[in-house]
This record gives structure tokens, sequence and C-alpha cells, in this order.
């Protein structure tokens, strides 16, 4: 599944999920590659927990650098 919108601050962010059986064959990587070729040149961001190695794996073999990281507040 790809998903490609307009996310904070109107920036456009992709987010991907492969199914557990389809995975290891590359196709996160394609997926988040023509989130790049559908955006037609504009940045394309995404957000990816520090834990998760698959999908960072995935981004950064298609191109995509790290550039910071980003906290969440909780308020009971």
């Amino acid at each position: 599944v790809l998903v490609l919108g307009r996310g904070v601050g109107g920036r456009l962010e992709v987010a991907v999920e492969v199914a557990e059986g389809a995975r290891h064959r590359g196709l996160g990587r394609l997926l988040v590659t023509a989130a790049r070729q559908l955006a037609g040149g504009e940045v394309v961001w995404a957000q990816v927990s520090a834990g998760n190695a698959r999908s960072l794996r995935a981004f950064q073999a298609a191109g995509y650098r790290p550039v910071g990281s980003e906290a969440l507040f909780l308020r009971p």
C-alpha cells in the first residue's frame, strides 16, 4: 500500500505498508521510489520509527535521507 498526501504544514508525505507475505522482495523500495516519481519533483517526506529497520533501509535505498527527528507529546 502506498499513501501519498499532504501532512503537517502542507508538506507532501509518503507512507508505505507491505504485506507480511510479500516482504523481502524489494517492494517497499519500489513503492517509495514511485512516490518520488508521482510527486513530480516536489520534496517528499516520510516519518519512520527509529526502530523500524526495514522501513529505514527501504527509504534510504530509494534515495531518501534522514534530516531530523520529531518528539511526540501526549497530554492525558
